[in-house]
């Protein structure tokens, strides 16, 4: 019995020996994106009228210009958000009501002038897939419209665009 014992205990032992010597070796990698977002021109707000700002060329604004450098194509997405709020301004009192749109201004390849007609656009948001690669340009128009016949208060007024690559 005694030596049963002995027998069952050193076959114990020698499990816990084999599961001590286990090791868990772990696996590291990494993932550089294949699609770059760059500002390429930092948008600026004029003032046509005293309710009205806007980034439209034709009313003293600048449109901002957003580059999408796709290194490997149709496995990006672009998200970008045109505003519909100020970061920062005066204290307002009326409803800002907002508009904009989202476009193609430049391309490295023609096949990029399709995304106009591909994008989907909802809320505040333009989406198209990166089917090609290369670099596009996208500029972003952006108008607010303060009130009804009310004139914005001096101040300064920031507000941002998003402008995101999605893996697919």
């Amino acid at each position: 019995m005694f030596k049963n014992m002995c027998l069952v205990m050193a076959a114990f032992s020698g499990m816990l020996s084999q599961a001590i010597a286990a090791q868990e070796v772990p696996i590291v990698g990494t993932v550089a994106s294949k699609c770059v977002v760059t500002t390429d021109t930092v948008g600026v707000y004029g003032n046509p009228s005293p309710s009205v700002l806007s980034t439209a060329n034709a009313s003293g604004g600048v449109e901002p210009i957003i580059r999408f450098d796709v290194i490997q194509a149709n496995f990006y997405k672009a998200k970008i958000t045109y505003p519909n709020t100020f970061t920062e301004s005066p204290a307002l009192e009326d409803v800002v009501n907002w508009t904009g749109d989202v476009s193609v201004a430049q391309v490295t390849d023609a096949q990029m002038s399709g995304y106009d007609n591909d994008k989907i656009n909802y809320d505040n948001v333009m989406e198209v897939d990166l089917s090609v690669a290369g670099s596009t340009w996208f500029k972003v128009e952006s108008q607010a419209d303060y009130g009804y016949q009310k004139a914005f208060p001096a101040g300064t007024y920031r507000t941002v665009v998003g402008a995101e690559c999605i893996a697919l």
